[in-house]
């Protein structure tokens, strides 16, 4: 129904569910080790090995759920699915609303460090006017919103979905952020809702390399081009059975919680600025929330969909309205300043980081808050 209100949510994982996945963590079947000393092979066995056991036997979900329930979450019909998201507003009156979106293998759980600061900014080294109305969905198909059933799923109908639902909260006038999938979601509102949103942030613009440069490139933009030919060459496997035959992938990736870790956490080791290891950036309990969000409701084939829906057709149109880009040196896809003053119409806010990676919200909440504010700050009104 198109008015339907909001509906109260909280994740409540029945003590069966936790039984069933400890039971099949202790009877993983291996594989036999790689036959190498890093990580060039995938994620090495004995990180993974170590990882499951603490699963099983030392990660407190139910302390986890909890910390995951402190934001007021709900549930709402969009376009035929129920989109989970949470809602957090700001005791400041001049709060602008934000949607933040995510990506693979992301969560809302990359958000949960920084909803805090963007929501009660006076309250974290801010001020009133860096004030937001933070609402943070579940993509289609991952976490606890529900699964599409029919093909048509793609950037442009979730960009369309969450138009609608900002102005069924209330939001006449929003503002978008994305990284990764959470980009073109973000970009596609920036080219489909200028009428409702005013300006958007992205923290992995997808922008083509300006041919007219290339006899004369910055260190940087050599750099973004090797990370381009070293992301075809090494790191895209996954992309291409997503993009192909997410159905036949999903089958190991639902019975097997080992196999479901090593297929998300080798890309946290790929993505994040972590010095070689994921765990140097982030905890093991963090990761493990972030997985859970793929076990639990079982999303190995409906997230990875989205690949097949939208992963050949990349959205390159610029958007309509103001961008502003946060570069961090360990992002997949970087773009340098005159790449992106040439592409986007408007370039609200360009900044290129020293420190962070794929997951800037989740790496490095505090320099993440910053680029956010300091891109909106310069936005003169909604």
């Amino acid at each position: 129904m198109p008015n339907e209100a909001p509906t109260p949510f909280a994740i409540a994982i029945p003590d069966a569910e936790l039984d069933d996945l400890r039971r099949r963590l202790r009877a993983t079947r291996w594989p036999d080790a790689e036959p190498v000393d890093d990580w060039s092979q995938g994620i090495p066995l004995a990180y993974l090995q170590e990882v499951c056991t603490y699963w099983a036997d030392g990660y407190d979900w139910r302390k986890r759920e909890a910390l995951l329930n402190r934001h007021a979450q709900f549930t709402m019909p969009v376009d035929g699915i129920d989109i989970h998201f949470v809602h957090v507003r700001s005791r400041h009156a001049g709060a602008r609303p934000l949607v933040l979106t995510h990506g693979w293998p992301g969560s809302i759980v990359e958000f949960q460090k920084v909803i805090e600061a963007l929501t009660d900014p006076t309250a974290h080294s801010g001020g009133e006017e860096d004030a937001f109305h933070v609402v943070c969905p579940s993509l289609p198909g991952y976490g606890f919103s529900g699964k599409p059933r029919e093909p048509g799923w793609g950037v442009e109908r979730i960009a369309d979905a969450w138009s609608q639902l900002m102005q069924r909260l209330g939001y006449s006038r929003y503002l978008a952020q994305g990284g990764d999938w959470g980009a073109m979601v973000t970009t596609n509102i920036g080219i489909r809702d200028p009428q409702h949103c005013a300006a958007i942030h992205l923290n992995m613009p997808l922008v083509t390399p300006d041919p007219e440069t290339m006899n004369d490139l910055t260190e940087r933009e050599q750099s973004a081009l090797a990370g381009i030919q070293h992301y075809m060459d090494k790191d895209s496997g996954y992309s291409k059975q997503q993009s192909t035959r997410p159905q036949s992938l999903g089958y190991g990736l639902t019975d097997s919680p080992a196999g479901q870790a090593a297929w998300i956490l080798e890309k946290f080791w790929s993505w994040t600025d972590c010095d070689g290891h994921p765990e140097n950036v982030l905890s093991r309990d963090e990761l493990l929330d972030n997985v859970m969000l793929y076990w639990l409701p079982g999303n190995a084939a409906s997230s990875a969909r989205l690949y097949w829906e939208s992963f050949g057709s990349p959205t390159l149109e610029a958007p309509k309205v103001p961008v502003g880009c946060s570069i961090f040196p360990k992002e997949i896809f970087r773009c340098s300043r005159r790449w992106a003053e040439k592409h986007f119409g408007e370039l609200l806010h360009f900044n290129e980081l020293d420190k962070g990676g794929h997951f800037a919200a989740f790496e490095c909440p505090e320099v993440f808050v910053d680029e956010v504010r300091s891109c909106f700050r310069s936005l003169q009104s909604l």
